[in-house]
């Protein structure tokens, strides 16, 4: 099935022309005048799909906060730069927006933002009045401000974690950590009734504070988990398998941290774990997702200061993005309002 337009968004202000590089066919022998011909008015440095703001992929970007450009300017999917940092034990999460539209652009194809962008008539209105969105983070903080916008246009959501850590911090946690942050968002969430009891977490091995009040507060918030080395035992169809169950036909957003892979494939980011999954059975698990109504996503914690000379995590992250934007095109959700 297929939209009438993908339109895809980038939060940056400038004019969407500028990643076009308009030119005439070459012609030989060479030599014999210029490529764009004589008195020509192309701007080589506004038009060159190589200068500018860097956008996913190179798609068109607009404005998300001006309603002059915007308007008219509908699309189905958005993609949104969250470059929030809380300071990580090892900070640089907030470069990760940069480190992830970077990667993708081999490819030729904040809360008040989030409100907004979700709050655009969609391209295609016979399957949903808003369009949905994945956002690049920034660390994890900023998935608290997807699952407030999505609950104001889907109603809760059942949460797909992808982590080596729960995130699950309890309320003494939260009161000494000094209340939101990268540890603490799910426990907000689900306080706030952002999200069902139907939740699951994917990848987790990371050590607990505290063990028994941990999983208890973490089966309180209504999450589940696959650890990582369940992986070993039932295989990547079996994660898959379990997931689909756990959250049935609910309205669903995916999170990903980027260090549900082991840092072997992506160290790049503010709190490795050793032990955990390859890039290609986290690509294998989210394309297994087909068929569920995701109505939101997001890609986090990507440090590109910690990143290989080959970018490894940034090529990572961009390759998650595409697969949960293919899991959207493939299964169009209706909006509650």
């Amino acid at each position: 099935m297929t939209f009438r337009r993908y339109v895809l968004l980038f939060c940056t202000a400038a004019s969407i022309e500028a990643w076009q590089f308009p030119q005439k066919p070459i012609t030989f022998p060479p030599n014999q005048g210029s490529i764009l011909g004589t008195g020509s008015n192309i701007d080589i440095v506004t038009g060159s799909q190589f200068n500018g703001l860097t956008t996913y992929a190179n798609l068109p970007y607009l404005n998300c906060l001006s309603n002059d450009e915007a308007e008219g300017q509908k699309y189905d999917i958005a993609i949104l730069g969250a470059p929030f940092d809380t300071l990580d034990p090892e900070p640089g999460t907030g470069h990760g927006v940069s480190g992830s539209v970077a990667k993708e652009k081999r490819r030729i194809s904040g809360g008040v933002c989030t409100l907004v962008v979700s709050g655009r008539k969609a391209a295609n209105e016979s399957y949903s009045a808003q369009p949905r969105i994945i956002t690049l983070g920034g660390d994890h903080t900023t998935t608290l401000s997807a699952l407030r916008s999505t609950y104001t246009r889907w109603g809760q959501v059942s949460v797909i974690h992808f982590d080596s850590h729960i995130e699950l911090e309890t309320d003494e946690f939260v009161s000494i950590r000094r209340g939101l942050n990268h540890g603490t968002f799910l426990h907000i969430a689900h306080e706030e009734g952002l999200i069902r009891n139907t939740s699951i977490h994917a990848g987790i091995r990371a050590p607990l504070a505290r063990r028994k009040g941990d999983m208890r507060n973490d089966i309180r918030c209504g999450f589940t988990a696959v650890r990582a080395r369940d992986l070993d035992r039932i295989g990547a169809e079996g994660v898959v398998s379990r997931i689909k169950e756990r959250v049935g036909d609910s309205k669903v957003y995916i999170s990903v941290d980027i260090d549900v892979l082991d840092p072997a494939f992506a160290p790049a980011t503010g709190t490795p774990e050793p032990g955990g999954w390859s890039s290609r059975e986290v690509l294998t698990i989210l394309d297994g997702l087909n068929g569920l109504d995701i109505v939101g996503a997001d890609v986090v914690e990507v440090s590109p200061v910690y990143d290989t000379t080959g970018q490894t995590t940034a090529l990572a992250a961009a390759e998650v993005v595409w697969s949960l934007i293919e899991l959207m095109v493939e299964n169009p959700v209706g909006s509650r309002i």
